[in-house]
């Protein structure tokens, strides 16, 4: 395949995942209630509608690093080898402390947590769409939680992940 289509059809790829699954946790919020996604779990943890907040959050970050909004994003070492999303995944922690600017607030309120969701997969599509073949491949992050360096591409997948793994969370602490 052409590398320009190879490009192509990877941020389609990508663009399409991230969306469908940012609309699934939309969509898991617009059917729950105020009250229950508000609901903070007994034992500790996060409600639903923060749940959704921290994941707008963290979209935001991520589409900001992709399209060069927010600095982060660096040429990927001289030895850079593309691993497979899926071993990348495997090797991230079940259960990670966020930092203190991805904390929810408490109180965030169902409504506010869908317009941020909303809001920040728009601010994804632009950036996906803004990435170039050549910044997609050799410019990337560093992070202990996926074990070092990765694309943007990979920025991609891990902010679809992200969504995914949230998306469970939310449908525990709702009880559907």
């Amino acid at each position: 395949m052409h590398p320009l289509a190879a490009h192509r059809a990877r941020v389609g790829h990508l663009r399409e995942s991230f969306a469908e699954a940012n609309e699934r946790l939309v969509a898991r919020l617009r059917s729950a209630d105020d009250e229950s996604a508000r609901r903070v779990p007994e034992g500790g943890g996060w409600s639903a509608a923060q749940i959704g907040w921290h994941v707008a959050r963290v979209t935001t970050s991520f589409a900001g690093v992709m399209s060069g909004d927010r600095p982060g994003a660096q040429p990927v070492p001289p030895d850079f080898v593309e691993r497979p999303w899926p071993e990348i995944a495997a090797a991230v922690a079940d259960r990670l402390e966020a930092p203190p600017a991805f904390q929810p607030p408490g109180g965030v309120t169902r409504a506010e947590a869908i317009a941020a969701l909303e809001a920040s997969g728009g601010k994804m599509a632009r950036a996906l769409d803004a990435v170039t073949p050549e910044r997609g491949a050799a410019h990337g992050i560093s992070s202990p939680i996926v074990g070092g360096s990765i694309n943007l591409y990979q920025v991609g997948e891990w902010a679809t992940a992200h969504v995914i793994r949230h998306n469970r969370q939310a449908k525990q602490v709702l009880g559907k």
